[in-house]
């Protein structure tokens, strides 16, 4: 079973859809089992659509917060709208 350490660095690729069938398994037993890891996973959700917001001109952000939120995102797209 993942870690939460393993999880928080495969979050991006779990949001992304870029893993394979028996890592995402593996994610979502972790997140089925770990209520501080589906938390985080509900903030990362947020930040994302969030920058999304910022890229559409909906949301104002300071120009250095919005940049400093993206390098520390790695860029990260937003998960797509269902």
């Amino acid at each position: 079973m993942l870690t939460c350490h393993q999880l928080t660095e495969l979050v991006t690729e779990y949001l992304e859809g870029r893993m394979s069938l028996w890592r995402r398994l593996q994610v979502q037993m972790h997140l089925g089992m770990c209520r501080h890891c589906r938390a985080y996973l509900r903030q990362m959700k947020t930040t994302v659509r969030a920058l999304g917001r910022l890229d559409q001109g909906q949301l104002q952000m300071p120009a250095d917060l919005k940049a400093e939120l993206l390098e520390r995102l790695g860029g990260m797209a937003p998960p797509e709208q269902k």
